[in-house]
C-alpha cells in the first residue's frame, strides 16, 4: 500500500516536470528561467530594468509599425514607472501611434492625458499643435495622407478639441484661432445663433487678433444667413446690413470689404422686396395711400434696389386711383 502511494506521488511529479519543460517549447521559448527569481517569466509581460530601456524597446517596435507592441511597451513603462523622465515621452507616443494609424480622437486624448498628468512637460507647446491640427483634420474630413475619415460619431468633439486647446494655453499662439475655428464650425452646422455667440466672444476675448477682424464680418454674415425670406419680418436682416456696414467702416481696406458691400446690397434688395410685397398687399386691400407709402420707402430708401423702377411705376400708376 505505502509503495503504490509512493509510485503514485513520483508519477505525478514526473508529469509535472514535463509540463512545465513542454510549455516553453509550445510558446516559442516565451517563457525563460530566471535564477535569480528562481522561476519561469515571459519576457513578453516582462518590463525593462529600467524606463529608457523600456522606452527604447518600444520604440524599437514603433519604428517597424508594429502599433500594437508599440502600445503594449509603452504601457507597461506607464504602469512600472509613472513617475520616470521617461513616462511624458511614453505617453506622447501613446498618441502619435493612434494618429499614424488615422485615431483620431483617440490620439487627442492621449496627447491630452500628457498636459494633464505631466503638466511641466516640454512637450506641452507641440502636443497644443498636434491637437490643433488633428481638430482641422476632424474638420474637413480629410487625413494627411488624404484618405477620407469615417464619419465623425460625436460632431460636438472637434468643439471639445479647440476649447481644450483654449484651455491649456489661453493666451497660446492657437487660442484665439481656435476660438474663431469653433464658431465657423457651428456656423457651417447652421446653428446660427451659437455660432454668433462664438464669434462675439472671439472679439470680446481677443480683440487685438486679426481673427477678431474676421469674425465682425462673419457675424454679418450669420445674421444674413439668419435672414428670413423676403415675405417674413426683416430684423434680422437689417441687423446684418448693420453689422456689415459697421465692418465696412472700420475694415475699409479689408479683404472681405468687397464681399462685404455685395452682401450689403443683396440683404437691401431683400429689403425693398419686403416692403414692395407690403405695397401690393395694401393695393389689391384697395387702400392705396398706404400702397403708396410703402412704394415710395422703397424710391426713397432703396433707389439703388431692383425694385426701386418697379416702385416708381407703381406710384404713377396709384396717383390716378386715390
Amino acid at each position: 500500500m505505502i509503495i503504490r502511494r509512493k509510485s503514485s506521488l513520483i508519477s505525478l511529479r514526473i508529469l509535472t516536470l514535463l509540463f512545465i519543460l513542454l510549455i516553453p517549447r509550445q510558446s516559442s521559448a516565451f517563457w525563460m528561467w530566471t535564477p535569480e527569481s528562481n522561476k519561469w517569466v515571459n519576457p513578453k509581460y516582462d518590463v525593462k530594468e529600467t524606463p529608457q530601456e523600456q522606452l527604447d524597446y518600444a520604440l524599437g517596435f514603433y519604428k517597424n509599425k508594429a502599433y500594437k507592441e508599440t502600445i503594449r511597451e509603452l504601457q507597461k513603462l506607464l504602469q512600472h514607472y509613472p513617475k520616470a523622465k521617461q513616462a511624458p515621452e511614453a505617453q506622447f507616443y501613446l498618441g502619435q501611434v493612434y494618429e499614424d494609424q488615422d485615431n483620431l480622437y483617440q490620439a487627442f486624448k492621449e496627447y491630452q492625458t500628457v498636459i494633464d498628468k505631466y503638466p511641466f512637460s516640454e512637450l506641452s507647446a507641440k502636443i497644443i499643435q498636434k491637437e490643433y491640427a488633428i481638430a482641422v483634420e476632424l474638420i474637413e474630413g480629410k487625413t494627411k495622407k488624404g484618405t477620407f475619415l469615417d464619419v465623425f460619431k460625436d460632431e460636438y468633439s472637434v468643439v471639445d478639441i479647440f476649447r481644450t486647446i483654449i484651455k491649456n494655453a489661453p493666451y497660446g499662439e492657437l487660442a484665439a484661432q481656435s476660438q474663431y475655428k469653433i464658431a465657423l464650425y457651428l456656423q457651417e452646422k447652421k446653428m446660427y445663433q451659437e455660432a454668433r455667440d462664438e464669434f462675439e466672444k472671439t472679439i470680446n476675448d481677443y480683440p487685438e487678433s486679426e481673427w477678431a477682424k474676421a469674425a465682425k464680418y462673419q457675424i454679418a454674415k450669420t445674421d444674413s444667413q439668419r435672414s428670413t425670406k423676403a415675405a417674413y419680418d426683416q430684423k434680422v436682416t437689417q441687423s446684418a446690413v448693420k453689422e456689415y456696414e459697421e465692418f465696412l467702416k472700420t475694415n475699409p481696406d479689408a479683404e472681405l470689404s468687397k464681399q462685404a458691400k455685395d452682401q450689403v446690397h443683396k440683404l437691401r434688395d431683400k429689403e425693398a422686396e419686403n416692403n414692395f410685397m407690403a405695397a401690393k398687399f395694401y393695393e389689391k386691400q384697395k387702400n392705396y395711400k398706404s400702397a403708396k407709402i410703402y412704394y415710395q420707402t422703397i424710391v426713397d430708401d432703396y433707389s439703388e434696389s431692383s425694385w426701386a423702377p418697379q416702385a416708381l411705376k407703381k406710384i404713377r400708376e396709384l396717383s390716378g386711383k386715390e
